[in-house]
């Protein structure tokens, strides 16, 4: 798929992949072999139909190949631009043994964004109508906590089972991680807002700054009628090295910095009154995807130099390989099998250096990459005056500490049956972030399906 080049991105927050053109998509459509087995389906964690969409893009019937999709998937948009395909239906293309996989993430895309540039499909408010009256028959409430990806999906496919869905979000913008964890480049906030819109045409409303556990509880949920929960309050509480001087000035968690950036608009200050005080060198630790985010960010906040700092090697990195090489294009560094030991600050309590020693790798450990082990010698200072931790994060605990009748693990993380994603309360499911730590957009969707499905079964026989 074609880029911005890095030159030019690294000077914007416009989106970095610059999607398909039809010709594009039709010629890589008809690549496409049409297996009677098709594995990239049964790798797709909400189960779309790949080789009919795919077929229906090859025969240019483009509004075909949509609907298809959000047969199975309400967020298409986002998916074709987020989903790490290559890790689940792309890995499973049988193309795979020639190198080179159908881009099923870019049509899914092409997709999308032909649906949101095309007038004759049908319109919002005749959905709409079509949803409502179908809720009108059941007449039951569901509410569902968090509009993440997770919550949304859940939304959507009960709204489009006729129930009447309710969504609660903190926040002041529905999305979830979104929109405040997703960097503009890589998913334009506006593709969230129209596919929240789609959801909002199903029926579904959406309450927002509504804190569930502070403006209600889970119990006088149920007071108010409705007849089941979903719980997709997400991964929001960071998590930090506990070493020396994490507490100076200039050392963000990465969702923090994400926030700020992508929800809060500090890209755009002073027209948004949300700055950012990034500095001229920064280290951002972590190896994931949210660690080349906050990298990208401070590149395009002016940052002069930016390094990851991971204590593996690059082949145990969990980012996506597609991330890992945008920010080396974009000139970020990479500090491989280094191992932060201490922040060093200056007189007035701002960041001027960190302590690090080298790692070499051991045997594997149970998340089976080999297991990072420090190497005698002395420790080293990184010159940076920025820090950005970004090595994970913990379920949200509002809404946890007001809902101790949850089962939680050692992780506070709630408890599911894997198969139904309900919870040790009655009526009451769970999925995303919430239940499984820092995850994938897609995995969150899959539990979001799940749930739905579950929790329709529960209802018809109550």
């Amino acid at each position: 798929m074609k880029k911005q080049s890095p030159e030019k991105r690294i000077k914007n927050f416009d989106e970095v992949a610059l999607g398909m053109s039809e010709e594009e998509a039709l010629q890589e459509a008809q690549r496409c072999l049409f297996c009677k087995n098709p594995k990239c389906s049964m790798n797709c964690p909400v189960e779309i139909d790949i080789p009919r969409f795919i077929q229906a893009i090859k025969d240019k019937k483009f509004g075909d190949a949509i609907q298809i999709i959000k047969e199975k998937n309400n967020l298409p948009g986002v998916c074709g631009r987020v989903c790490p395909q290559e890790d689940q239906c792309e890995g499973a293309c049988i193309l795979n043994a020639k190198g080179k996989p159908i881009n099923i993430g870019a049509l899914e895309r092409f997709a999308a964004d032909w649906e949101r540039h095309d007038k004759s499909r049908l319109s919002a408010e005749a959905k709409r109508e079509s949803c409502l009256a179908k809720a009108e028959d059941t007449k039951l409430k569901i509410a569902v906590i968090g509009s993440g990806p997770a919550g949304l999906t859940c939304a959507g496919d009960l709204a489009k089972k006729g129930y009447l869905v309710t969504v609660f979000e903190a926040l002041h913008t529905a999305g979830g991680v979104l929109v405040y964890g997703i960097p503009e480049f890589r998913l334009p906030k506006q593709i969230v807002k129209e596919e929240v819109g789609y959801l909002k045409s199903l029926g579904v409303v959406i309450k927002k700054n509504f804190i569930v556990g502070k403006t209600v509880t889970l119990k006088e949920i149920f007071e108010e009628g409705y007849s089941a929960v979903f719980i997709g309050t997400g991964a929001g509480l960071p998590s930090f090295m506990n070493i020396p001087g994490e507490n100076l000035n200039r050392v963000y968690s990465s969702n923090e910095l994400l926030t700020r950036a992508n929800l809060m608009k500090a890209y755009l200050f002073p027209d948004y009154d949300t700055p950012v005080n990034i500095g001229k060198k920064v280290a951002v630790i972590g190896g994931g995807n949210t660690a080349m985010d906050s990298a990208r960010v401070s590149l395009r906040l002016s940052a002069e130099k930016v390094y990851i700092v991971y204590r593996r090697s690059e082949k145990e990195m969990p980012a996506r390989k597609e991330e890992i090489e945008n920010a080396k294009e974009e000139g970020v560094e990479f500090h491989m099998l280094t191992l932060p030991q201490k922040i060093i600050g200056d007189s007035k309590g701002f960041v001027k250096g960190m302590e690090c020693i080298k790692m070499e790798l051991g045997e594997a450990d149970s998340s089976g990459r080999r297991r990072p082990i420090p190497i005698e010698g002395p420790e080293f200072i990184m010159d940076v005056d920025t820090v950005i931790v970004a090595i994970g994060q913990s379920p949200n605990p509002v809404f946890l500490k007001a809902t101790p009748e949850l089962d939680l693990d050692k992780w506070s993380k709630i408890v599911v049956a894997p198969e139904t994603q309900a919870t040790n309360v009655k009526g009451v499911y769970a999925g995303g972030d919430a239940t499984k730590g820092d995850d994938t957009v897609i995995a969150a969707m899959g539990a979001g399906k799940r749930a739905a499905k579950a929790i329709d079964a529960y209802l018809k026989k109550v």
